[in-house]
């Protein structure tokens, strides 16, 4: 059995399938015209563009590969030099500071009220 709601009793009532899935009176159409069209550039259709694609930049891909991938005993999140030491130390000094002000919150919450 199908279901729609009345706007009559505002209550489920039984109804027929076609009515069921076309509520509150939506029914469906195809529109006479095409909208008209937002943007100025009309855009490409996959089949327009060509199997070329356009980068904004240059494939950096291989070099970082090549750069990862040498066996030099540097852990991977400081292979890239100074920027990532800077990085990795500015996240550990962050955490043990975090980790230090926890504790000492934690120490004044224990602490009794003093009236």
């Amino acid at each position: 059995m199908y279901y729609k709601f009345s706007g009559v009793t505002q209550k489920l009532t039984g109804s027929a399938p076609a009515a069921a899935y076309s509520p509150q009176g939506l029914r469906p159409s195809v529109p006479a015209e095409s909208p008209a069209m937002v943007f100025a550039t009309p855009t490409k259709m996959v089949s327009e563009a060509g199997s070329t694609v356009e980068y904004l930049g240059t494939n950096r891909v291989p070099d970082l590969q090549r750069l990862f991938q040498t066996a030099d005993g540097i852990p991977i999140h400081l292979k890239r030099g100074v920027p990532d030491r800077l990085l990795y130390r500015t996240t550990m000094a962050l955490t043990i500071g975090g980790a230090l002000y926890c504790l000492v919150a934690l120490y004044f919450a224990a602490q009794p009220n003093k009236k």
